[in-house]
C-alpha cells in the first residue's frame, strides 16, 4: 500500500516537471525564432520565400503529430463538417497574416516592435473575451489593460505613428484565438487542417520561384536545410504548447507566455535596433501591465486551489 501511495505523487511530480519543461521549451523556441529568419535573410532568402517554405513544410510535420496523437479519425470527422472547415479556413487566414507580419517585421529590423505585439496579445485576448464572450475582467485585468493602452500611446509618440506591426501581430493572433475557440477539435487536428490549407499555395509559390530561377531550395546544403527546418520550427513549439497547456496551471502558463517576447525584445536590442528613452518608457508600462496580468492569473489559481 505504501509503495502505491509513494508512486502516485512521484508520477504526478514527474508529469508536472515534464509539462514545465515542455512549456518553457515552446516559448524558448518562439523566442529565438527571429534568429532563424535573420539567418535565412543573410543567405539571400526573401520574406515571401520564407513564408512559403514555412507553410509547405509545416503540413507533413503537423500530419506526423496527428498520427502520433492517434487523431486521424478526428481529422476525417472534421473533413465531413463544412462549417468547421469554414471556421478553420478563417483561422488559417488569421495565422497566415500573423506569420507574414512577423517575418516581414524581423527582416525589416523591427523585432522590438514585433515583440511588443506579443506582450499586448494576452491583454487583448482578455479584452476580447469580455466583449465577445461576456467573460468577467478582474480588477487586475482592467489595470493591466489600462497600462497596456498607455504603453501603446507612448509607443505611438516614440515612433511618430501607430505601432502598426505590434497591433497587427496582436490583433491577428487574437482573432486566431477567437476563431479557434469556435472549433470543436483538438489542437493537433485543427493545426493540421490549417497547414493543409496553406501548403497548396506555399508549394505553388516555391515551384514558381524555381521556375523563374530565383528559388534558394536545393542551391546549397546550408540554405536547403534551413528552409526545410521551417516545418519543425513552426509545428514543434505548437505541439509542445498544446501538450503542456493541458497539464499546467493557468498561473504557470501566465508567467511562461512572456518568455518569448522578452527574448525577442533582447534579440532586437542586440541586433542594434533603436531603443530610445521614450520607447523604454512605453515598454515600462507594458511590462507593468504584464506583471499585473501575471499576478491576477496567479491569484485566481490560488483561489481555485483553496476551494
Amino acid at each position: 500500500m505504501s509503495a502505491d501511495l509513494s508512486k502516485g505523487p512521484a508520477t504526478n511530480q514527474d508529469e508536472a516537471r515534464t509539462a514545465l519543461i515542455a512549456g518553457m521549451g515552446c516559448y524558448l523556441l518562439w523566442g529565438f525564432l527571429p534568429l532563424y529568419f535573420h539567418l535565412l535573410s543573410g543567405l539571400g532568402v526573401g520574406s515571401w520565400e520564407m513564408i512559403a517554405h514555412r507553410t509547405l513544410w509545416s503540413a507533413p510535420w503537423a500530419l506526423l503529430f496527428v498520427l502520433l496523437a492517434k487523431q486521424g479519425g478526428q481529422v476525417l470527422a472534421v473533413l465531413r463538417q463544412p462549417k468547421t472547415l469554414a471556421v478553420l479556413a478563417c483561422s488559417t487566414a488569421a495565422i497566415f497574416v500573423n506569420w507574414s507580419i512577423y517575418v516581414f517585421a524581423v527582416n525589416a529590423n523591427h523585432v522590438i516592435e514585433a515583440s511588443l505585439g506579443y506582450y499586448i496579445n494576452p491583454l487583448m485576448n482578455m479584452a476580447a473575451g469580455a466583449l465577445l464572450f461576456r467573460e468577467r475582467i478582474s480588477r487586475e485585468g482592467a489595470i493591466a489593460i489600462g497600462l497596456a493602452v498607455v504603453g501603446v500611446a507612448i509607443q505611438t509618440a516614440a515612433l511618430g505613428h501607430l505601432p502598426v506591426i505590434s497591433l497587427g501581430v496582436a490583433l491577428s493572433f487574437c482573432l486566431y484565438a477567437i476563431l479557434r475557440k469556435q472549433v470543436k477539435a483538438d489542437a493537433q487536428t485543427g493545426l493540421f487542417i490549417e497547414c493543409a490549407y496553406l501548403a497548396v499555395p506555399g508549394l505553388l509559390y516555391v515551384l514558381h520561384l524555381h521556375a523563374t530561377g530565383v528559388g534558394h531550395f536545393g542551391t546549397a546544403a546550408e540554405v536547403t536545410t534551413l528552409l526545410a527546418l521551417a516545418g519543425p520550427a513552426t509545428v514543434v513549439p505548437l505541439a509542445l504548447f498544446a501538450w503542456s497547456a493541458r497539464r499546467m496551471p493557468l498561473s504557470a502558463m501566465g508567467f511562461l507566455q512572456f518568455i518569448a517576447p522578452t527574448i525577442q525584445f533582447l534579440i532586437g536590442v542586440a541586433l542594434g535596433e533603436a531603443f530610445t528613452p521614450l520607447r523604454a518608457l512605453s515598454f515600462g508600462f507594458i511590462w507593468a501591465g504584464v506583471a499585473v496580468f501575471a499576478y491576477g492569473a496567479w491569484k485566481r489559481t490560488r483561489v481555485v486551489a483553496a476551494t
